[in-house]
């Protein structure tokens, strides 16, 4: 849907609820949700790691992710997407058309990329990819790889903290290599001078 054309439809819904002809949005509705009777697919852990990943990126706290935090979400796990991208994967998942993506609907990113409905090339397949390893799929090689892939990034990080480590020994070490040449110098210069 085009710029234009979601703003005549956002305009012409406005006058409509002006009118009468249509119902206002309703405030969130106070349902229960629970997580683990509605997603039976999902083991509690998958569950949890799923819940934390949302909270990850939930910036403001306000338990909906929203397009800015979307985007946040998309660049960090490397697969940017332009603003007509986001709104894009906003809208394939939005039950509740609030224009943010609750825990509910994050979860059914998953469900619908566990059950094959989502494009691997579209933002939402994108984000399943990148979210989870799926061992099933991937075969313990592919898992391994992932990690090893995971571990040598994680490692580089590491690897530069050795490398200061280092340096900052070889400093001690030259310094007090100093200090014992310039006591063997004043141990010289006294007998040379009591001579």
């Amino acid at each position: 849907m085009s710029a234009d054309n979601e703003l005549s439809a956002k305009l012409q819904r406005r006058l409509n609820i002006n009118e009468g002809e249509d119902e206002p949005p309703s405030p969130h509705k106070s349902t229960v949700f629970n997580p683990y009777t509605e997603f039976k697919e999902f083991s509690r852990k998958q569950i949890k790691d799923y819940e934390k990943m949302f909270k990850t990126y939930d910036v403001n706290n306000d338990k909906l992710i929203d397009i800015q935090e979307l985007k946040l979400m998309m660049e960090k796990l490397e697969a940017p997407q332009t603003h007509l991208g986001l709104k894009a994967m906003i809208k394939e998942v939005d039950e509740d058309n609030d224009g943010a993506i609750s825990l509910r609907e994050f979860l059914l990113i998953f469900r619908k990329a566990a059950a094959g409905e989502l494009h691997e090339d579209s933002g939402l397949g994108k984000l399943a990819e990148l979210a989870e390893i799926d061992v099933d799929k991937e075969g313990v090689k592919g898992a391994r790889d992932f990690f090893s892939a995971k571990i040598e990034e994680q490692s580089k990080g590491a690897k530069f903290e050795a490398e200061i480590k280092a340096e900052q020994e070889e400093k001690k070490r030259e310094a007090e290599e100093r200090k014992l040449r310039r006591q063997a110098f004043k141990e010289k210069q006294a007998a040379f001078m009591s001579a």
